[in-house]
């Protein structure tokens, strides 16, 4: 997500270091970070954070970490964690290939990931936040029954991450093909969802865990 340049938005975040981490200040230490010990639940590439911060009000219980890289994004999440007066939400402005650097192995319970960015061609797979170099991060900081919630409206994403996490050794607890049809109602929408649903895009969804006795034999570069 892209939003125009505001060049307060460093200053601002950094005027609320309490929620807020730039520079990896609390590398191996995000659990101390909160208030309790909780489980932990973060979403990589979280927008403008309806999502995170809706799950963050519903679910007291639990800890969770909005990741965006982009500051003149995140100053968005900020000010919904402000005006909901949240306290079980901590944001990190950073690029998921740095999640090593701040989660110790096995800290997280949960990673969602939104409609992640696409990139449909073929040389920018790598960057894709399902790919096996991503893949292999989040098996290092998820727990042995941690699972990877997964969202997106490009189909051809969607093939994509079901191979991708298939080669990886992971298998499927739930796949929904129209989510907006086949759910429960306990779904939260984010706001790109909702805008794309209301024109009639179809939504898929899927919950994926490790089999971590699974050996990994195709090649991770």
């Amino acid at each position: 997500m892209r939003m125009r340049n505001k060049p307060w938005a460093e200053t601002y975040l950094r005027e609320h270091a309490n929620i807020v981490d730039l520079d990896c200040v609390h590398k191996h230490q995000v659990t101390q970070w909160f208030d309790k010990e909780q489980p932990i639940h973060i979403e990589v590439g979280s927008g403008m954070g309806k999502y995170i911060t809706s799950l963050a009000a519903k679910h007291p219980h639990i800890n969770y970490i909005a990741i965006e890289r982009d500051k003149n994004v995140m100053i968005r999440v900020l000010d919904k964690v402000r005006e909901l007066n949240l306290t079980n939400i901590k944001l990190l402005c950073n690029d998921a290939v740095v999640l090593t650097d701040y989660f110790k192995p096995n800290e997280i319970d949960r990673i969602y990931l939104n409609f992640s960015d696409p990139w449909p061609k073929t040389r920018h797979a790598k960057r894709r936040l399902t790919n096996h170099r991503f893949l292999s991060i989040y098996k290092q900081i998820l727990n042995q029954d941690g699972a990877i919630h997964f969202k997106t409206d490009n189909r051809g994403l969607y093939a994509y991450s079901l191979e991708s996490m298939s080669q990886f050794g992971m298998y499927f607890t739930k796949i929904n093909l129209h989510l907006h049809q086949e759910d429960d109602g306990e779904n939260i929408t984010t706001e790109y969802e909702h805008k794309f649903s209301e024109k009639g895009s179809r939504i898929y969804r899927m919950e994926a865990k490790f089999h971590h006795n699974f050996s990994e034999f195709v090649n991770q570069d």
